[in-house]
C-alpha cells in the first residue's frame, strides 16, 4: 500500500511538473516565462511555514508529555521546514535576476525569508550542541516555541507593512485569487503535492529517528 502511495504521488509530481512548463500559460505582466517559477516556489514556501508550525506543535507536546517520540517529530518538522525556506530563498533569488535584473534586492520579503532562515539554523545548530538527548529535546523543544512566534510575523505581516517588489500574494489586496483556471489548477495540485512530498519525507525522517533511537537502546 505504502509503495502503490509512493508510485501516485511520484506520478502525480511528474505530471504536475510537465503541466507546469507545457499546459499552463505564461501569467501577464510578468517578464518572458518567469511566472512559472511561481509553481515551486509558492509552494516550497507555504511548505516551510507549514513545518514551522509542527515543529511548534510537537514541540509543545514533548515539553508536556516528555516523550521523545515528540521530540524527534519537532526536529524532522523543522530540518525538513530549513530545507523549503531554502529551496524558497533560492527559486526566489532566480525569480528575482529574470524580472529584476538581481539575484538579490533586500526586498522586504527576501529580507524576512533570511531572518527565517538564521533562526531554524540556530535551532539545528543548538541541537547539534548538545549531546545529552532529553537536554536537546528540552532546549530545543523551548527553542522551537519562541521561533514559532516569528513566523507569521516575518512570512505574513513584514512584507506586507513596507513597499515591496513582489507581486500580489496568491489572494491579492482585493481578496481575490486572479488567476486564469489553467494556472489556477496547477499552482494549488502544485500545493497539494508539495505538502503530500513533504509529509512523506517527515514520515522517513521519523522512522530513521526511531530505529537510531533503537541502535542506541540496543548497544551494549
Amino acid at each position: 500500500m505504502r509503495n502503490a502511495l509512493q508510485i501516485v504521488l511520484g506520478l502525480g509530481m511528474t505530471a504536475n511538473v510537465a503541466a507546469a512548463f507545457v499546459w499552463a500559460r505564461p501569467a501577464e505582466s510578468f517578464v518572458g516565462e518567469s511566472s512559472r517559477i511561481v509553481f515551486f516556489h509558492v509552494p516550497c514556501a507555504w511548505v516551510a511555514t507549514l513545518a514551522f508550525f509542527m515543529a511548534a506543535g510537537y514541540s509543545a507536546a514533548f515539553l508536556k508529555k516528555r516523550d521523545m517520540r515528540h521530540d524527534d517529530a519537532a526536529a524532522a518538522a523543522a530540518r525538513l521546514g530549513f530545507l523549503f525556506c531554502l529551496l524558497a530563498t533560492v527559486t526566489g533569488s532566480i525569480f528575482a535576476k529574470v524580472m529584476w535584473n538581481s539575484y538579490w534586492n533586500w526586498d522586504p520579503r527576501e529580507t524576512s525569508i533570511v531572518l527565517l532562515l538564521l533562526i531554524y539554523g540556530a535551532y539545528l545548530g543548538l541541537r547539534g550542541a548538545i549531546e545529552d538527548p532529553e537536554r536537546r529535546a528540552a532546549l530545543g523543544s523551548a527553542y522551537a516555541l519562541v521561533a514559532a512566534v516569528t513566523v507569521p510575523f516575518l512570512v505574513f505581516a513584514v512584507p506586507r507593512m513596507y513597499a515591496s517588489l513582489h507581486p500580489d500574494t496568491v489572494i491579492n489586496t482585493r481578496g481575490k485569487v486572479e488567476m486564469s483556471n489553467d494556472i489556477k489548477t496547477v499552482f494549488f495540485a502544485s500545493q497539494i503535492l508539495f505538502t503530500c512530498v513533504y509529509l512523506w519525507m517527515w514520515s522517513l525522517d521519523r522512522k530513521i529517528c526511531r530505529l537510531e533511537r533503537v541502535k542506541l537502546q540496543e548497544a551494549p
